[in-house]
């Protein structure tokens, strides 16, 4: 009878625990800091409601008005569908970014780990000059997650 009792207490006590406990975040969140094209540059993506796409692109300028300063692009627009990625930037200097991919995991090992998920896709800087002239160039990526604790001191920009 004491062993009953002493059992039933004991999963009175666990439940209280189990449920004081914090919920890990969904799987499907790819909420994060990711490597862009050179070292130095990421992309922030947040998630919101489930499918929309919000963040910005934090890059070095590569034209001659702006090389070697650090530009911010925020997202005008992005959208998640199952593991389907897109977003595209606002233009700056006449640039605008469009990504659209897949998100997976990656060789990290577990979440919160560099790497533990990617973006693979196609990339496409559209430049448009003083001129109007809008070119194009695209190209396969994979964006590396970067590991939780360099994120933890970013803050998030809207």
């Amino acid at each position: 009878m004491r062993y009953a009792i002493f059992m039933l207490l004991l999963a009175a006590l666990c439940s209280a625990v189990l449920a004081q406990t914090p919920a890990p975040a969904t799987s499907d969140d790819i909420s994060g800091m990711y490597t862009f094209l050179q070292e130095g540059e990421f992309v922030q993506i947040n998630i919101e409601d489930g499918s929309k796409v919000t963040g910005f692109i934090s890059r070095y300028g590569s034209l001659d008005s702006d090389k070697g300063a650090f530009l911010d692009q925020m997202f005008s627009e992005g959208e998640l569908k199952g593991k389907q990625v897109r977003f595209k930037t606002r233009p700056v200097h006449g640039i605008t970014y469009e990504f659209s991919g897949i998100a997976e995991l990656g060789q990290g090992k577990k979440p919160g780990e560099e790497g533990y998920r990617v973006l693979n896709g196609k990339l496409t800087q559209v430049t448009e000059d003083e001129n109007k002239k809008v070119t194009a160039k695209s190209r396969e990526v994979t964006l590396k997650s970067f590991p939780s604790e360099a994120t933890a001191d970013q803050p998030i920009r809207h």
